[in-house]
């Protein structure tokens, strides 16, 4: 029986001779697509074997090789830097197994059935640690049998397996999710199981938060600091009007400085010595300073507009959950979820919009325009949230609204008729072998049969009803649990 160094020398052997000559140029374009997909899942498997033999290696194992720990090891034997090392590490901490100290036997991993899924092949470093990183910001708010349902939901999403609990139209197989996929889809899985989790973050973020403009150093002043989600979601709403390739840039404001008399120079409140009438640091200051500015452009007549709009911060919660007050709040375009107190904040020092959701339609806005309206829109960017092609994760603030049924052809403009696509796909739409319908409401689509072998029409896996779904889900295995 070959030695393991002897078989993965012969892999080697076999990829060299695949990469030598002009083999891959010639490819046609179903057989470069077989490739892609076939070289992806060597990758995948190369990445398991790494993390494997780091993660069942003592600790003394790169002393005895003259490094100082496992990370130079995987440096000098992997040719890796020190960044690559170190997500290896973490993937392997996931996935290690102790050794009963009796029996001498391995002991179950902590993330199981992801680490059977990097094992086989479905899913690589990259999305290992995107699956498994937001439910182990949690780990000491969830229960190990919380995290066992997350563990068995990751690895069956991962493979495109039926997820367990799944509706009778979500059943099948369905193709492999992405690292993006996952990341999105163990966020939301993370809301579900930790639905308080919020607020101790927010806690320790808003303690941080900072903003420095530091002394100029040729000509320029260093800026530094930590931005709250809301806020940062705010400046990048702004920096995507700004940097719209339709408009031709930021107006001349012409702002002008005057000199003038402080009227608060004389306020006991502000001149206070002891300074405990405001307890906030000059850093928290400066911070809070650019959160009221950055308000005050969204809304000034002068700013370019995106999407037909001011870039407004639009905070999306769930009516039950403001009633209630648990859960969590959504920021478009950022990856962090926010306490229900940022969503009471920003409705008290902007407009509120109500979209009336019925198990994921949206049933609370009507329209007859050619043009789908600023309302519209919003409404359909919370309900899709990206390009509506599968892997296309452009933010639906980006895209193009489609009409499904064409207007030309009876379509209305109305929010069951309009799903964002972004430039590209809407473009190519009808060449690209995707198509899309709405089912009550609902967007679905259907691929070509290089991505869905069954080319079943499937409902995204992010929408709001699928999230809702797995809340209703992780309520439901917690009562069977208690």
């Amino acid at each position: 029986m070959n030695s393991p160094a002897d078989a993965l020398a012969q892999v080697a052997a076999d990829l060299r001779d695949l990469l030598s000559g002009d083999t891959l140029a010639r490819l046609s374009d179903a057989s470069r697509a077989e490739a892609l997909a076939g070289l992806g899942e060597i990758s995948r498997l190369a990445d398991a074997g790494i993390v494997e033999t780091a993660a069942t290696a003592d600790t003394e194992f790169g002393h005895r090789f003259g490094c100082r720990g496992m990370n130079e090891m995987l440096r000098r034997a992997a040719l890796v830097d020190a960044s690559t090392a170190a997500r290896i590490m973490r993937a392997a901490d996931a996935v290690q197994r102790e050794t009963n100290l009796v029996s001498g036997e391995w002991m179950p991993a902590r993330w199981p059935a992801m680490r059977e899924a990097l094992l086989d092949g479905a899913v690589g470093v990259d999305g290992l640690l995107a699956a498994v990183a937001p439910l182990e910001r949690a780990r000491d708010r969830i229960t190990v049998e919380q995290r066992m349902w997350a563990d068995a939901n990751l690895a069956a999403f991962a493979r495109g397996d039926e997820l367990p609990g799944a509706d009778d139209a979500d059943r099948g197989k369905a193709p492999r999710a992405s690292a993006e996929d996952l990341k999105q889809f163990a966020a939301a899985l993370a809301i579900a199981l930790d639905p308080d989790g919020a607020e101790p973050s927010d806690h320790r973020a808003q303690a941080r938060r900072s903003f420095t403009v530091g002394r100029l150093r040729d000509g320029l002043h260093p800026v530094r600091g930590h931005l709250t989600p809301e806020l940062a979601a705010q400046w990048k709403l702004i920096d995507d009007a700004y940097n719209n390739p339709k408009v031709g840039g930021a107006p001349d404001t012409g702002v002008r400085f005057a000199l003038d008399d402080d009227p608060c120079s004389d306020d006991e409140f502000n001149s206070d010595p002891r300074k405990v009438i405001d307890p906030r640091t000059p850093a928290q200051k400066r911070h809070d300073a650019l959160a009221a500015a950055l308000g005050i452009a969204a809304r000034h007549s002068e700013m370019p507009s995106l999407g037909g709009a001011a870039p407004t911060l639009v905070v999306h919660v769930d009516a039950a959950d403001f009633a209630a007050g648990t859960g969590w709040a959504t920021l478009p375009g950022s990856d962090a979820a926010v306490p229900l107190h940022v969503a009471t904040h920003t409705a008290c020092t902007g407009a509120v919009q109500r979209v009336l959701f019925d198990e994921g339609r949206i049933v609370g806005i009507t329209t007859t325009d050619r043009v789908f309206t600023v309302f519209q829109r919003r409404a359909i960017v919370a309900r899709d949230k990206e390009c509506l092609i599968p892997g296309c994760h452009v933010s639906a603030t980006w895209c193009e609204i489609h009409h499904v049924t064409e207007h030309a052809r009876g379509g209305p403009t109305h929010t069951d008729n309009g799903v964002p696509l972004c430039w590209w796909h809407h473009r190519s739409l009808g060449q690209s072998g995707w198509e899309i319908r709405m089912d009550g409401g609902l967007p679905q689509i259907r691929g070509p049969a290089w991505w869905d072998a069954e080319q079943k029409w499937r409902t995204p896996r992010l929408s709001t009803l699928d999230t809702r779904r797995w809340r209703r889900q992780t309520q439901r295995n917690v009562v069977m649990q208690e």
